[in-house]
């Protein structure tokens, strides 16, 4: 058991504070407002953890706050049911560990989730046009691991997927050079909510949302207006640069990874 004096605990809570109302500042006032945003609101819309509940802090497992007001749930022993997910959220991020990153796709999935069919943001142009994504798809090869990024593609789409990707699939075909895969940590993270110290889960979150704006960057539609500069896979030098960023993004979760992966099995 670490104990942490109330000078401690109280800094790592100020701090965690700071650090998640300026990541939410925007989307609270957006949404106060009824205004949407294509990016940003993903993060709280695809994944459930609201800001609220980022933005409360707990130190996790097996740490004693002196002076702290109110209860501390994650010095109890987890449910079976948190337990569970525990290990199979350990199990998932060490096989995805195991395997050799895989760069190939090109952010491809956002492309093939709009191939012949009514585009999902349709506020925002397509940058090259419904007959250019189409040429995009069907002239580079759809290589996605992901089973939930595979299974919004249109029906038209799915059978042009190296991959047919299922559920019951996922730990034999997740890989470490997948942006959704490392966004995905956020979510493995905030399961384990209020045993998972907060630090990791606002660490996670930091990762995804800087990998949704390259998802989005290198998506098929035109965000320039909202300071999106496109990451154009559609050509090589695009393609060449959306690697680069996705090699960044893999070495950065690898040890992430390794974190929620520790804080998970410390549950089973």
């Amino acid at each position: 058991m670490t104990v942490l004096t109330r000078s401690q605990w109280s800094a790592r809570q100020d701090a965690h504070h700071r650090r998640v109302d300026l990541w939410t500042e925007g989307h609270r006032h957006r949404a106060a407002r009824g205004q949407e945003h294509p990016v940003e609101d993903f993060l709280f819309t695809y994944y459930s953890h609201r800001p609220s509940r980022l933005r409360r802090w707990s130190p996790g497992a097996g740490v004693s706050l002196t002076d702290f007001p109110g209860a501390q749930p994650w010095l109890d022993h987890p449910p079976d049911r948190v337990a569970r997910s525990a290990s199979w959220i350990a199990q998932l991020l060490d096989r995805t560990a195991s395997r050799p990153p895989q760069f190939g796709c090109f952010g491809l999935h956002e492309w093939a989730m709009v191939y012949r069919e009514e585009p999902r943001h349709r506020a925002w142009p397509l940058r090259l046009g419904d007959k250019g994504t189409a040429a995009v798809v069907e002239s580079l090869p759809l290589r996605c691991s992901h089973h939930d990024a595979f299974r919004f593609f249109t029906p038209s789409a799915r059978p042009l997927n190296l991959l047919q990707p299922r559920r019951e699939d996922q730990a034999d075909l997740e890989q470490g050079g997948c942006l959704h895969a490392n966004m995905d940590l956020y979510k493995w993270s905030y399961k384990l909510v209020p045993w998972v110290a907060s630090e990791i889960v606002a660490d996670c979150f930091d990762l995804a949302r800087r990998v949704r704006t390259l998802d989005m960057r290198a998506s098929p539609y035109d965000f320039s207006a909202l300071g999106l500069t496109p990451v154009e896979v559609d050509t090589e030098q695009g393609r060449a640069e959306y690697v680069q960023h996705q090699r960044a993004f893999a070495h950065e979760a690898v040890l992430l990874r390794a974190r929620v992966s520790d804080a998970a099995r410390l549950l089973v």
